[in-house]
């Protein structure tokens, strides 16, 4: 009879068998070359067919085989390139915010978690995502306007996703993690993961994309993650990193990429990895850790939108107005690329759960208005920065949500 939980101990077997494939080149053409396993897309070669629908398609094809059938990790070369216009400048920008946040979190007395290692070891900035775009719009908008992360992120989840960051300086000296698979079921103990059914555990890797951008070139020596390629195909892999014999095997066959200042790393989140150990002399290992969720899933942390749409207003109107007029088209055809693409990144795409008493379908919809729905009419119709903050706080108060609003 199928048992609907995992009973049995985990098979090491079966995961030397599935970690022991290798990747046929021909899987994966539009990919620069296989390192160890792991795909290198160099992007700075597609920057001219950014916009190219029939490119993009194949790209975000080769990108989900990987992330599901496939080895489960690829790295985006020059993701933030200087051959892309105003990339190099966004990351430095952002880079300074960061360190900005970094020095005035110093300050307070509270004490700051930290699951890569003990308090204190290391930088961490919890939600840089809200914390960007509140020290910075102007960098949050162009760093977060990026198409490739919206390509990437809808090739695994589709159109509605929601974008949580944790920002990660590792010092020299630092300590690599323990392997492990990552948020649903990665965050939750292992008596608890044994309490979800089967399928539970499957579901658990198709609601979140893991990424990483580099803010600083990561040589080997500074531990750029450790990777188990086809890790993420084990079926009880929530059940089985932290026993000891799981945990010998990824120390004895783990790979790591090294990767240069403006690169990416995703991953499948069931995939096992570990931050590698820092075992350099001054060089202090950062990214800008990256939790995008399904819409269908809950976010990693609590995102107030309507904040980060407030403080960012102003520079979404330039960006949208700036590209009307440089492509000259109509307001109806949509905003541009980017701007669609920082939209997607600010507001929620997915308008559930609400009051239907209070928020109706909309015409000719099953839905109601999504807050991006509302920030494409605001911009569409030139609301002001008070209006469509008026017109959001309000949804969220007729949709019955709880979080505050500033």
């Amino acid at each position: 009879m199928y048992k609907r939980l995992f009973t049995s101990p985990p098979s090491l077997a079966e995961f030397e068998r599935l970690c022991s494939q290798t990747i046929k080149p021909e899987t994966y053409p539009l990919a620069g070359s296989i390192e160890k396993n792991v795909p290198i897309y160099n992007l700075p070669d597609f920057h001219s067919l950014v916009a190219d629908k029939t490119t993009i398609t194949k790209l975000q094809d080769e990108w989900y085989h990987i992330l599901l059938n496939g080895p489960g990790v690829f790295v985006l070369k020059g993701m933030y390139s200087t051959t892309n216009e105003g990339d190099d400048d966004a990351l430095s920008a952002a880079t300074t915010a960061y360190q900005q946040i970094i020095s005035n979190e110093r300050r307070s007395s509270e004490k700051k978690g930290d699951h890569f290692a003990n308090t204190g070891a290391n930088d961490r900035i919890w939600n840089s995502f809200s914390k960007h775009a509140v020290t910075d719009p102007a960098s949050f908008s162009t760093y977060y306007s990026n198409p490739w992360l919206s390509y990437v992120s809808s090739a695994w989840l589709g159109p509605a996703y929601r974008i949580t960051a944790q920002v990660n300086v590792v010092k020299p000296g630092g300590q690599a993690q323990n392997p492990h698979r990552d948020y649903h079921l990665g965050f939750q103990a292992v008596s608890s993961c044994a309490q979800y059914p089967r399928t539970m555990h499957s579901a658990s890797a198709f609601l979140t994309l893991q990424g990483a951008i580099a803010h600083t070139d990561m040589p080997l020596a500074s531990g750029p993650t450790w990777l188990l390629p086809f890790s993420q195909q084990f079926a009880e892999g929530y059940l089985a990193w932290t026993l000891a014999e799981f945990r010998d095997y990824f120390a004895s066959h783990y790979v790591a990429i090294p990767l240069e200042r403006g690169d990416a790393l995703f991953f499948n989140p069931a995939l096992f990895h570990a931050a590698g150990a820092n075992r350099t002399v001054g060089l202090e290992r950062m990214a800008n850790l990256l939790q995008i969720s399904s819409a269908f899933g809950k976010c990693m942390e609590a995102v107030d939108s309507v904040v980060v749409v407030e403080s960012c207003w102003e520079v979404l109107v330039e960006m949208y107005y700036r590209a009307t007029r440089e492509e000259e088209k109509e307001e109806e055809q949509g905003p541009s690329l980017e701007v669609s693409c920082l939209i997607r990144a600010i507001a929620d795409g997915y308008p559930f759960p609400t009051n239907l008493d209070r928020r109706p379908p909309a015409p000719s919809g099953l839905a109601p208005e999504s807050e991006q729905d509302v920030v494409i009419r605001a911009l569409k119709e030139g609301w002001t920065r008070e209006r469509v903050v008026s017109e959001l706080r309000q949804m969220r108060l007729d949709s019955g949500d709880e979080m505050s609003v500033k």
